[in-house]
């Protein structure tokens, strides 16, 4: 698998991209998230960045987002660490 391919109209990023990018462990990332203590959000470009996606994910103390273009290849990918404190609100909108 490549690190992010579209399935029948859906996005699929490789869980150790995933992992990388939160900073924590591949088994520690399938647990957190069938805990729904990983969370993640999907935005689809429009206008001058259509055909662009951008997924988000949400740790406890981390925010781990990848911009990827119309064939799945990662553009872009930034990680912030709020380290002991938890996410603020605010960077879980859409667009934050």
């Amino acid at each position: 698998m490549k690190p992010v391919e579209f399935e029948n109209g859906t996005v699929e990023i490789d869980a150790f991209v995933i992992a990388e990018g939160l900073g924590i462990a591949l088994p520690l990332l399938r647990q957190q998230m069938r805990a729904g203590k990983i969370t993640s959000l999907s935005e689809r470009g429009i206008d001058d960045d259509g055909g662009r996606h951008r997924l988000t994910f949400f740790s406890e103390h981390r925010r781990f987002r990848v911009v990827i273009d119309e064939s799945g290849a990662i553009i872009q990918r930034s990680t912030l660490n709020f380290g002991d404190a938890p996410i603020p609100k605010s960077v879980r909108k859409p667009g934050g």
